[in-house]
């Protein structure tokens, strides 16, 4: 069993973007709530790092680690686990040679799902964007996080719940609630998780963030990331979509293909305009022409 103080690790030996003062105080305080056995929940926009920050922390606690992903079709059976198909053993016996024995035992083969792994065996789990799932599964996390026990409903097997494992942790993320696609979260399960806001990342961040996930170098990450502000600028009178996902979309396809990050250049324009356009459309009342211009204007102060 893996002792307590083993999962308290300070984040300094963090390397790269997660070397950030943004991060590094992130991590700290997360590792801290969940050594004493708090689920944290990261909630932020998309695109703005929330499930690699996740899987960052859980990989830290020297744990298996297990990903669960939210979504509407999510059951208890898939979290707990179920009989599913039949085991058969057949024996048989003739150890007396006139008298031949057979012996066959059908049963149910039980096939445990990803929480009750994880709670059996105290891995950490990153519940990637809980809120996708139904509020009727998610229940099933109450019992876990409160009563330190997870129900086995609807399974036929004789004990009624199994008890969490000391080391069990637990940690969720998810975008805000006026998102598509989105449940409404029960109060009772986010009074017992310590969650987290991301709501905006500095610039250096960003920066550290694209050169670090494409390989590209900082100063060139640096001019991509400023771009995209310039052009995120363009929605005046309504928020622009465009996340970092964007910035690291146009470093990504830039680096693989080698096209210069020149804003002058013809196809690092088009991989701009590619990768904005349609998100800053639904923005902004500009004209088609009129907007593109001024995705190119933008681009070229690259």
């Amino acid at each position: 069993m893996t002792k307590l103080t083993e999962t308290k690790a300070e984040p300094h030996e963090d390397r790269g973007v997660y070397a950030h003062p943004f991060f590094q105080n992130l991590i700290k305080r997360s590792q801290r709530y969940l050594s004493l056995g708090y689920p944290v929940h990261f909630t932020g926009p998309t695109g703005i790092g929330k499930t690699t920050l996740a899987l960052h922390i859980a990989k830290s606690r020297k744990r298996p680690v297990v990903l669960i992903s939210g979504n509407k079709s999510l059951s208890n059976a898939e979290l707990i686990g179920a009989f599913k198909g039949y085991n058969r053993k057949k024996v048989n016996d003739n150890y007396v040679r006139t008298v031949r024995k057979i012996e066959e035992n059908v049963t149910e083969g039980w096939v445990s799902g990803r929480l009750y792994e994880a709670v059996k065996n105290g891995y950490t789990v990153v519940y990637d964007e809980f809120t996708r799932s139904q509020p009727e599964v998610n229940n099933l996390f109450l019992s876990v996080l409160e009563e330190k026990i997870l129900p086995l409903y609807g399974t036929k097997r004789k004990d009624s719940h199994i008890r969490v494992h000391p080391d069990f942790s637990i940690i969720f993320t998810s975008n805000p609630a006026e998102y598509v696609g989105v449940y409404q979260t029960q109060d009772a399960l986010l009074d017992r998780m310590i969650s987290l806001p991301l709501k905006s990342l500095d610039q250096e961040a960003e920066v550290g963030i694209v050169s670090e996930r494409t390989n590209i170098d900082q100063d060139k990450a640096k001019a991509i990331v400023g771009f995209v502000h310039r052009v995120k600028d363009l929605c005046k009178n309504r928020d622009s979509s465009l996340s970092l996902r964007a910035s690291i979309m146009i470093a990504d396809v830039a680096e693989r293909y080698q096209l210069p990050i020149d804003g002058d250049d013809k196809e690092f324009q088009e991989l701009c305009l590619d990768i904005t356009y349609f998100t800053l459309d639904l923005c902004t009342d500009d004209q088609e022409e009129d907007l593109q211009n001024k995705i190119i204007e933008a681009c070229k102060k690259v």
